[in-house]
């Protein structure tokens, strides 16, 4: 008989469980509202919460959880894309908080009602079987079409627990949770929705994208305070200058920090940081202190083996065995170091190197708010990469040349495109679809 787990762990109703607008929310108020959602569900297999409020989002979640709904959280919310992925699963629910422009044929139900004292009782939960699927996560794009991949609720719980070990140590005990990142991304629902709801943290409603927002949802919040954030919201935070409330600690993922900025944001912030290793297809994976070492360590229970010529993770979080889609140096089963996702890595006349590792010394240099390197496809040896920088007040031809001495003459951008804005999705990461449009419209690139 396959193991289950509790919806939600166990504690007193009085216990705070979540912060909306900076108020608490208590763990018995969340059931309660958890218990109407689940209610307005219906007959639906499938649901796409749209909630923009991680409240509401988090309610909307659990309750398809504890009516075996499957949630879709797709990469766009587009109204095409929607309805192409609710003809996949007919019988599919769009779950709101707010007014929306119609979305048919799509059904619609809003959610936010909160329950009301009468029905703010302590509810019983069910217990959930392990091997339920409970979300479809799709990727992101950054490297193609997004893909989607299932999710099962015992592997979740395996992944939150081992996370939530290495989070908490770091921080010193559980946090408050405020987040940039989207919590339909994989990092974002894991980070800020699972992390604090089942590692006995505290959920907070808030998406912050700019620095003043994350100030001033930090501000609105007890301590102690987990900043979960992206490499480029981070960089953007330190450029602001702003003095941010005291943190415990900042979680950080998406793309690899170089150790110059983890150090400088520990410095300025004044808090440690832990960076997560991970992807959509297999979840959290390793954690390490960037500022410390280079080296990741596997989250405990999962361990990694290399097969031919690819990198398996395995363990009690993960419903199989998984392949990982980037170049790792496999040191032991247990610590690894990053090379680049594989899609990234390039050879021009038979020289190697990454684009993950071209776009850190792009944004390193003095001047550069934003960039990223572009390799054209061709079915020729001789392409070389164009790069799209955000620099004002900067020369291409200084751009280039601060490059010069640590690229080698075949990875320099060629060219190097200024631009006023570089186009990022929520988590901080630009898309493999934005890099093709600039291309067409800056090199005549066909898309």
């Amino acid at each position: 008989m396959s193991p289950s787990y509790p919806l939600l762990p166990d504690g007193p109703g009085e216990a705070t469980i979540a912060f909306r607008s900076g108020r608490p929310v208590r763990r018995d108020q969340f059931i309660a509202d958890l218990t109407v959602c689940a209610a307005r569900l219906g007959d639906a297999t499938h649901a796409i919460p749209l909630c923009g409020d991680r409240y509401w989002f988090s309610i909307a979640f659990l309750a398809c959880i504890a009516r075996g709904v499957v949630s879709l959280l797709p990469s766009s919310s587009a109204p095409e894309h929607l309805a192409a992925l609710a003809a996949q699963a007919p019988g599919t629910l769009v779950l709101l908080d707010h007014d929306a422009a119609p979305l048919s044929p799509l059904r619609c139900v809003r959610i936010d009602t909160p329950a009301g004292a009468a029905r703010a009782m302590p509810q019983q939960l069910p217990r959930i079987r392990a091997a339920q699927c409970v979300a479809r996560v799709y990727t992101s794009g950054s490297t193609g079409e997004p893909q989607g991949h299932d999710k099962f609720f015992g592997c979740l719980m395996e992944s939150v627990a081992a996370a939530s070990r290495r989070v908490w140590t770091v921080a010193g005990a559980p946090c408050t949770v405020v987040g940039t990142p989207s919590f339909r991304h994989m990092y974002g629902l894991e980070s800020t929705v699972l992390l604090p709801l089942f590692g006995a943290g505290r959920l907070a409603d808030s998406q912050p994208f700019l620095p003043a927002d994350i100030a001033t949802a930090l501000d609105e919040l007890p301590e102690p305070r987990l900043l979960v954030t992206t490499p480029f919201h981070l960089r953007k935070l330190l450029e602001s200058g702003l003095k941010l409330p005291r943190l415990a600690a900042l979680l950080s993922a998406t793309a690899p920090l170089s150790q110059q900025l983890a150090r400088q944001a520990e410095a300025e912030l004044g808090a440690p940081l832990l960076e997560i290793y991970g992807a959509t297809e297999v979840g959290q994976v390793a954690t390490r202190r960037p500022g410390q070492c280079a080296e990741w360590t596997a989250l405990d229970g999962l361990a990694l083996t290399r097969r031919q010529d690819a990198t398996f993770v395995s363990g009690a979080a993960l419903h199989r065995p998984q392949p990982l889609n980037d170049v790792v140096e496999l040191l032991d089963s247990t610590h690894f170091r990053l090379i680049d996702r594989g899609a990234h890595l390039i050879n021009i006349f038979g020289k190697r190197s990454s684009l993950g590792f071209l776009n850190q010394l792009l944004l390193q240099i003095p001047g550069v708010k934003d960039g990223a390197f572009y390799l054209p496809e061709s079915k020729q040896d001789d392409v070389r990469p164009a790069a799209f920088v955000v620099a004002p007040g900067q020369s291409a031809a200084d751009i280039v040349a601060a490059l010069r001495p640590y690229v080698d003459p075949v990875f320099l951008p060629r060219p190097l495109v200024l631009i006023d804005e570089l186009p990022r999705d929520a988590n901080g990461k630009v898309l493999a679809r934005t890099l093709r449009q600039l291309a067409a419209t800056h090199l005549g690139a066909k898309t």
